[in-house]
């Protein structure tokens, strides 16, 4: 199930908001995609009609992130059966993998919960996300994601952002070996990812690349947000992954 490649190469996993994102994402060179919706919370589940179109439109490969809500990682039975449901669903449109991770009220690796979700995916891909961060003791964790079967950690090394965690990372890849791939994410750009290769001796990266595309809409209501006012994005305007600083970050890795 580990996925295998030569050491001196480097892959981009671009968090793709939408399958325009995802399209400029092949475009730019990446290797892999992961699909959310609502970024502003961190990236739950994608719709059945973004996974379906996706996974028709790329050669790429195309991962799934499970996550039913924004907040926490303490998951309730009924949120369980909802993500099963959402395998299920990514399996049979054709995903390549999925991005899960469950975590106990005392923020140590939920084993059970974890585990049912990785008996329903089967032979796809498990990529544990950035609940790892919040978990009380990294190592304790590393090894317990890696008895689960997990091929990837993506983690920022338990910091806001991946720059500021270049010890941690640099520790979890020294340790996890060949077990498993260690992916820094969050923050990273064309700007850094080359220290933080350097430093942290990792090989694959988790990024966003996007740049806002304003709203063609020329009426605007001043007084109404969808969001509500504690929603702090900017309405009329979308964030699309651009191709062009895809292939940049890229370029800054060679």
């Amino acid at each position: 199930m580990k996925q295998s490649f030569p050491m001196t190469d480097y892959r981009l996993e671009i968090c793709a908001n939408s399958v325009a994102s995802s399209l400029e994402a092949q475009k730019g060179g990446a290797y892999r995609v992961e699909l959310c919706a609502a970024i502003p919370e961190g990236g739950t589940t994608p719709s059945y009609g973004d996974i379906a179109l996706a996974r028709e439109l790329l050669e790429i490969q195309l991962n799934v992130i499970i996550r039913p809500r924004g907040g926490d990682f303490l998951y309730s039975s009924l949120e369980q059966k909802i993500m099963l449901k959402d395998i299920e669903i990514a399996r049979e449109l054709g995903a390549d993998g999925v991005v899960i991770g469950c975590l106990t009220a005392a923020g140590e690796v939920d084993m059970q919960r974890n585990r049912a979700l990785m008996d329903a995916a089967g032979t796809m891909s498990v990529t544990f996300h950035r609940a790892f961060d919040m978990c009380r003791d990294p190592f304790e964790s590393l090894e317990k994601i890696i008895s689960l079967g997990c091929d990837r950690i993506l983690t920022s090394g338990q910091q806001p952002k991946a720059e500021q965690g270049i010890a941690l990372l640099k520790q979890l890849v020294e340790k996890a070996g060949d077990r498993i791939i260690i992916m820094p994410g969050s923050g990273i750009n064309a700007g850094n990812i080359a220290r933080i290769a350097e430093e942290s001796g990792a090989k694959e990266f988790h990024l966003s690349a996007r740049k806002a595309i304003e709203s063609g809409m020329m009426y605007r209501n001043p007084n109404v947000r969808m969001g509500g006012e504690a929603v702090v994005i900017d309405e009329y305007a979308q964030q699309v992954t651009a191709a062009e600083m895809v292939r940049n970050t890229l370029q800054a890795l060679d």
